[in-house]
């Protein structure tokens, strides 16, 4: 039983990252891709939630104007809600330039803002997008093509960590790298079942109003979309650039309210998985719900590899299998290692050559870490679906 538990914790783990993407690419082989698709210019809202932003806000309208689309068809509105800086009055000085303001001085959290926006969109999609972001100029152009292909639903961009942040920022660049290749292949079959919410399109027809208590509202979005029969189409040319956390603790807080999300759309399955159609349902497992797991996971297989070496199995199996000597002692002692390198990692120069390769295990410690931070705070009910923001660099 113990031998058992291990290869399911540890199988599900290296199947998350490693075997899912690999059955994707050998699947997508089979796939073209889609397009070319027909010029086509609709009516597109850009809105831009907007929180205590006076920093940011400017450069990011600056940004949106500059951006490669017909203007006449083109909705910039900022819902400022909450905010307690000048961002509601920066916004203002735009307002010659047709950039649309919404404020109301109650916080009510980004989806309540969102929901007030709704009614006072004109465009036939809506890019949803942040204020800490920069869109390259040929984002929206790239977001509307495929909806030239009537089931897709939502369009979602690549989301580009700026270089130069040291070890945490290639880290997370290299991340997100791997999440647009898996991406990509998922594109090819029933879509992608992820979506960065800082660069989302979706049909303003198809546009469904989360329930209050979701913490990711993007995440449900998109499943919602999938769910009723739709693709999310990926636009890795479509490129978002943020850069990165100002620090580690700041990035597993971040992470933690977004692993907290996800636990609470599991339990929204009924409504959000498309048991109808089981090749999106299989990409929707493997990519959102086991990722979601691999924290726990991780510990059950440290766990069950300490219970092997305490209490070794005598059964007459492959001793690999039933994981007795010595293959009990060198997993665990392989699994010892890559949490020294972990902890190496935020201990070393960063800078340096081993810095940037012990840093690597320490992100994917730290990204599960925040996981089981985001599971407690899920079960215990103590996550706000109120964002706290978390700064980022700008030097």
């Amino acid at each position: 039983m113990i031998a058992a538990l291990f290869w399911l914790f540890a199988g599900s783990v290296i199947y998350t990252y490693a075997g899912y993407p690999a059955l994707l690419t050998l699947l997508a082989r089979f796939r073209r891709e889609r397009g070319p698709y027909p010029h086509a210019e609709p009516a597109v809202t850009l809105l831009i939630a907007a929180y205590n932003e006076e920093a940011e806000i400017a450069r990011k309208i600056e940004n949106s104007l500059a951006l490669d689309y017909p203007r006449e068809q083109l909705q910039l509105l900022i819902i400022a809600d909450g905010s307690s800086d000048r961002t509601p009055e920066i916004v203002q000085q735009y307002a010659d330039r047709g950039v649309e303001l919404l404020y109301e001085a109650p916080r009510r959290g980004k989806m309540a803002a969102i929901n007030r926006a709704i009614p006072f969109v004109r465009g036939e999609i809506i890019v949803f997008s942040d204020a800490n972001n920069r869109y390259d100029a040929n984002v929206i152009r790239e977001l509307v093509a495929p909806f030239a292909d009537a089931d897709v639903g939502a369009v979602s961009g690549a989301k580009v960590i700026e270089k130069g942040d040291g070890a945490l920022g290639e880290s997370e660049g290299l991340y997100w790298r791997y999440e647009s290749f898996v991406k990509k292949q998922e594109s090819k079959l029933a879509g992608c079942t992820a979506v960065a919410g800082e660069v989302l399109a979706i049909r303003s027809d198809l546009f469904e109003s989360p329930p209050d208590e979701i913490i990711n509202d993007d995440t449900h979005m998109g499943m919602r979309i999938i769910a009723r029969g739709f693709r999310i189409h990926y636009a890795p040319q479509a490129r978002s650039h943020e850069r990165v956390s100002q620090s580690a603790q700041d990035e597993i807080a971040r992470r933690a309210r977004i692993f907290a999300g996800r636990y609470q759309a599991i339990t929204y399955a009924r409504s959000l998985w498309p048991f109808r159609r089981p090749l999106a349902l299989w990409q929707l497992l493997s990519h959102q719900t086991l990722r979601t797991l691999v924290a726990v996971n991780m510990v059950g297989a440290l766990v069950m590899n300490i219970l092997a070496v305490l209490s070794p199995s005598k059964a007459k199996s492959h001793k690999l299998l039933r994981l007795a000597a010595p293959f009990n002692w060198l997993l665990l002692i392989f699994q010892i290692v890559f949490y020294i390198m972990a902890w190496l990692g935020g201990r070393v120069d960063s800078n340096s050559k081993l810095g940037k390769l012990v840093y690597i295990p320490t992100f994917l410690v730290n990204s599960n870490w925040a996981g089981l931070i985001g599971l407690y705070r899920f079960v215990r009910r103590r996550q706000t679906t109120l964002w706290q923001r978390v700064g980022r660099r700008t030097n």
